[in-house]
């Protein structure tokens, strides 16, 4: 697939000013530059945030209302219950807010529904049964801006709502005694991207203000803020930097025998964010995908090691079972795509029969980064369909929604990600309007976009240039891993690894070897022949090899040079 490879404007007299300034490399002032960290303020909270750098919680709308309502729970001793969510956002906001209330004393439990039967976010049924159960306060954690039924509901019978939510609110806010989510009109908190989890953190923050506690009684937390912050792929700036960066210490020493089990079975070499992201963050999101939400919720909650080792086996199992169905399922969906050739389509749109809902966002973001295009898939049940689709940028997949919504049932999310539902008879009809959507959008002529930061060359690779780039980390959504180009190098040698998957190359500058590999990218193993020039983009890493540190390229693309 092309790709187009898109260059910074650099201000190279602003990079070397930064350098000598800050005491770091080009590189890494270069990297700053392009993401416009350039005041001298700026750049310190962004290399070295501290416990200062975090806003006044008291600053988001009704925060005070919601503090002053959960200091009288407090004091009347009242059952109150956490109502969250089943992915790892939702289950470290409930983790967060209920270790802090037990611990000053609060009556507190949780709720979380189970993705297979009930679905995100709240319900009647599950507000009945709390009701029953004689809690007299609900407190939501990653959810229910859009609840304003069911908060509605609540009311009715007897109970109040303090919604914390961080996603987008509708025309109307639930009629809840506090609504505190930064995305709302008239709040007037200076960041508004938090996770679901960044806001439970605001929360116990500006309770333990109220209190007067010491700092280290909400702090302690950051490890666990920090995993649900990363994992929920908001922009890692501003106060989610703060978080991040502060809270990956606390992961490396962390006390939480659930957060310890899972580095254990996730066996990293080092904590940082791709440790979160692809260690820790699968493990809790299979519980919610498999239908076992409350063992994620158990693990966080534990005190015991034992315990924690033993529910981790458990997660582990549950992620084996959803790598398998997912690469079932992901089989199965490339195989009627090249028979049908839905490929040469402007869309992708496939229905299958006992898929699993609870991994098909998953495949459906696989099949979009192959193919480059929107993607929908739905599985059947009966005449029920239920969906996840994954959109490719400069593609409004909900807006797509919005135009076909004549088909479906349900449907909700954003630009880039959608759940919906049908019914099976009207399925052909909403795959041929989807079609047509995409085709007047000409996705066809849409390519995938590489930013590349720098041109570098045989002065930049060195070991301790690498090393400064890690004050850049934690990477992720705003924040990147940087990408370098580095021109004009001979294939000193060429082969395929795993079955013709990777690719591994040498190259040479000069009578210099760099190594260079390429995560499937083994196709261009038959492009490229030794002695061809060619130009690399990439990311520049430490590969450690019996004791013996070397940079290499990691590379995202090569084409022939010029």
């Amino acid at each position: 697939m092309n790709k187009k490879w898109e260059f910074y404007n650099s201000d190279n007299e602003k990079i070397k000013e930064i350098s000598e300034k800050f005491k770091i490399s080009e590189l890494l002032a270069a990297v700053l530059v392009n993401r416009n960290i350039v005041n001298e303020d700026d750049i310190k909270l962004f290399l070295n945030p501290t416990r200062n750098d975090f806003h006044d919680p008291y600053l988001m709308p009704d925060m005070k209302v919601a503090v002053e309502r959960i200091v009288k729970a407090i004091e009347n001793n009242e059952k109150t219950i956490i109502y969250g969510d089943y992915d790892v956002d939702g289950i470290t906001s409930i983790t967060v807010l209920t270790k802090f209330l037990k611990e000053r004393g609060l009556d507190v439990s949780s709720y979380i529904p189970n993705r297979l039967d009930e679905g995100y976010g709240l319900n009647r049924e599950a507000i009945k049964n709390i009701a029953d159960e004689g809690y007299k306060l609900i407190i939501t954690v990653d959810c229910g801006i859009s609840g304003t039924e069911e908060v509605a509901y609540a009311y009715s019978l007897g109970m109040e709502v303090i919604v914390t939510d961080h996603h987008e609110p509708l025309e109307e806010l639930p009629k809840a005694l506090a609504v505190i989510d930064c995305k709302r009109k008239d709040s007037k908190y200076p960041f508004s991207s938090l996770a679901g989890v960044g806001v439970a953190f605001k929360l116990a923050q500006a309770i333990g203000i109220k209190l007067g506690l010491e700092e280290k009684e909400y702090l302690k937390y950051l490890d666990i803020v920090c995993i649900g912050t990363i994992s929920d792929i908001v922009p890692l700036i501003d106060e989610n930097r703060v978080i991040a960066k502060l809270g990956l210490k606390l992961v490396e020493q962390t006390r939480s025998p659930g957060v310890r089990a899972l580095l254990n079975a996730a066996a990293y070499k080092e904590v940082n964010s791709n440790t979160v992201s692809f260690g820790i963050a699968p493990r809790i999101n299979a519980c919610g995908r498999m239908g076992h939400e409350r063992d994620a919720l158990d693990l966080f909650l534990t005190e015991n090691i034992v315990e924690a080792n033993r529910i981790t086996e458990k997660l582990n199992e549950y992620n084996k079972t959803r790598q398998e169905i997912e690469k079932r399922m992901f089989e199965e969906a490339i195989q009627k795509i090249e028979i049908e050739h839905f490929k040469e389509n402007n869309a992708i749109v496939l229905g299958g029969e006992n898929w699993h809902h609870g991994v098909i966002g998953i495949v459906a973001s696989k099949i979009t980064e192959l193919y480059y295009k929107p993607s929908i898939l739905i599985c059947f049940e009966e005449n029920e369909g239920k969906g996840s689709g994954r959109s490719i940028p400069g593609f409004d997949l909900h807006a797509a929604l919005c135009n076909s919504s004549d088909y479906l049932e349900k449907y909700g999310g954003h630009e880039m990600a959608v759940g919906l539902s049908l019914k099976k008879d009207k399925f052909d009809d909403f795959k041929i309007k989807f079609e047509e959507i995409a085709k007047n959008a000409h996705t066809e002529e849409f390519i995938p976009v590489i930013k590349v930061d720098k041109e570098i060359n045989l002065k930049d690779i060195t070991i301790e240039n690498v090393k400064n780039l890690s004050l850049l980390e934690p990477f992720g959504e705003a924040n990147k891993t940087p990408i370098f180009i580095y021109k004009n190098l001979r294939i000193d040698s060429i082969r395929a690894l795993s079955e013709g998957k990777h690719l591994k190359l040498t190259l040479k500058d000069g009578n210099t070897i760099i190594n260079a590999i390429g995560f499937n990218m083994g196709g261009y193993s038959e492009e490229y022949l030794i002695g061809d020039k060619i130009d690399v983009i990439g990311v520049l890493e430490i590969n450690s090899f019996n004791g013996i540190e070397s940079v290499q390229i990691n590379m995202r693309d090569i084409r022939k040079s010029y």
